[in-house]
């Protein structure tokens, strides 16, 4: 690896780009490594220092990705069974140990595989052992295992409409409805990789529309953040966000499901979610998801709370960790959003202090914290007007 030449070097890490990036500014980044990058709330290019378009564009950088991978020394991917079937008893569960593990590490063997019908094989599984033939038992040590080679086939891009197109949804959906029987741990693990997939897969534009056009995706995902454990709660939250990032019928089902307030209810819960936070702020961004943000108990005093603490987790001397800015940044969108729509609330919020707050935040070196709070202070001063008294 010391040999590979300097470019296939990540600007950040300085590692090997395993997912090579361009940003708008032509540089190119590991994908992990830039995505950190923009999480932290940074809108400049760390190379350059020039700002990037809101949304930041990662565009995948194929090119490099195939010189890397044909420069690196790793091990040919094994051809797949010519009898898969044969090997649905109990030697499947090494087979599906080496697959994942070649399938993790090896961007082509990803794309060898996909291409070689193994996806087929892999939901003819799921169905023999998720429960979704008629009749059929669960066994969820190999479900867990095959929902892990999905996710990992997933990580190529090119996989992500394919595997969509080949029926993965309907598998995930059976698995995202499965009950914990006794309190399984194993099936709420499997739940949990189910909505993983699903942020994996809903990364891809078109795949938004097509999982939110399925009956029961939206719905289940709900139910996971409403009733599921922590890393259940999170999972399902961060695949909402993510099938309603740019989809309006999206967030259309999710209200409809009661994302609202499972979402409210999620972060009272285990507070830090900031996943719970940005849902809400998207489904604020249509006047229903308004109306239920105000009507949810608890919603708009949460909203505060995050704002006047700085997010959970603000430091004691005042300033934003990363570990809160996102928490803040998408509380002051909240709090934006039923603020737009109803003068009672812009009361409320006036009478807590929160434009003085906001006075300090629009200084902040986080930019979308700036900006979120110099929206809310406009709206609080009446220069952006949308809602009557209710």
């Amino acid at each position: 690896m010391s040999t590979l030449p300097h470019d296939f070097r990540c600007p950040i890490s300085l590692e090997i780009m395993s997912d090579p990036v361009i940003l708008s500014s032509g540089h190119t980044f590991d994908r992990s490594s830039i995505q950190r990058w923009l999480d932290s709330g940074h809108r400049t290019c760390p190379v350059t220092k020039l700002p990037l378009p809101d949304p930041p564009s990662l565009i995948p950088n194929h090119a490099l990705r195939s010189l890397i991978s044909s420069s690196s020394p790793s091990p040919p991917p094994p051809s797949p069974p010519s009898d898969f079937h044969s090997l649905l008893s109990s030697p499947l569960a090494s087979h599906l140990d080496s697959l994942n593990r070649l399938a993790k590490r090896d961007p082509s063997a990803r794309r060898r595989l996909a291409e070689s019908g193994t996806v087929s094989h892999i939901l003819a599984l799921l169905d023999n052992h998720g429960g979704g033939c008629s009749g059929g038992n669960i066994n969820p040590a190999v479900v867990r295992k095959a929902l892990t080679l999905i996710l990992n086939l997933s990580l190529d891009d090119d996989n992500k409409v394919g595997l969509v197109a080949e029926g993965v949804i309907p598998r995930l959906s059976v698995v995202l409805s499965w009950n914990s029987e006794g309190g399984d741990s194993r099936y709420s693990d499997c739940r949990a990789i189910a909505a993983t997939v699903i942020t994996s897969l809903a990364v891809v534009e078109v795949n938004k529309a097509v999982i939110g056009e399925d009956d029961s995706i939206i719905g289940l995902l709900v139910g996971l953040v409403r009733e599921g454990s922590v890393r259940e709660k999170k999972e399902g939250l961060t695949a909402l966000c993510t099938l309603c990032s740019s989809y309006e019928g999206n967030r259309r089902r999710a209200l409809r499901e009661g994302a609202v307030a499972a979402a409210v209810a999620a972060v009272q819960v285990a507070a830090g979610l900031a996943r719970g936070l940005e849902l809400l702020g998207m489904l604020g961004k249509c006047r229903e998801g308004r109306i239920e943000m105000i009507k949810a108990h608890g919603c708009v005093r949460m909203l505060m709370k995050v704002v006047m603490n700085r997010g959970f987790r603000g430091n004691s001397n005042g300033s934003v960790t990363n570990s809160s800015g996102k928490e803040l940044e998408y509380g002051l969108m909240g709090l934006y959003w039923v603020c737009y729509e109803s003068e009672r609330i812009r009361e409320e919020v006036r009478r807590e202090s929160v434009e003085e707050e906001c006075m300090e935040l629009v200084n902040d070196e986080n930019d979308k914290v700036s900006r979120n709070a110099r929206n809310l202070l406009k709206v609080l001063r009446g220069e952006i007007v949308r809602g009557a008294r209710n």
